[in-house]
């Protein structure tokens, strides 16, 4: 005798197999991409406190500490290490490249005084 429940169903109420247009309805529904999880239910949402979310989204103010670390820190560190670090955290592209310096000069002055611009003049020109 066969098992209760595992005889042959009849023709018509066989799964998946009534008739040539319910095969092809089942192939295009199992092609269909699954989206995922339906956004617009509720189901599997942790609802969240809206005062939790208030003083997570507050803002904190870090000046107590930022004054701390920035008082506890006395270490200047040497010029040539600060200019190299500088140095390497710039770009290579000249916007980024700071504008050189150029050492002013100094307006060249003469070593002859008015005295012997004169006596030049008496000993070329002549004039006494």
């Amino acid at each position: 005798l066969p098992a209760a429940g595992r005889a042959k169903a009849p023709p018509g109420l066989q799964r998946g197999r009534a008739g040539p247009r319910a095969a092809g309805a089942a192939r295009r529904r199992k092609r269909a991409p699954e989206p995922g999880r339906n956004k617009a239910t509720v189901k599997g949402r942790v609802v969240k406190s809206a005062i939790e979310e208030y003083h997570k989204k507050k803002p904190v103010n870090h000046l107590r500490e930022n004054l701390q670390y920035m008082l506890k820190g006395r270490l200047v560190a040497d010029k040539a290490v600060t200019e190299q670090v500088l140095a390497q955290n710039r770009g290579r592209k000249s916007k980024d490249q700071p504008p050189e310096k150029t050492e002013k000069k100094k307006p060249e002055g003469t070593v002859f005084t008015e005295e012997d611009f004169r006596k030049f003049e008496r000993e070329y020109f002549g004039i006494p």
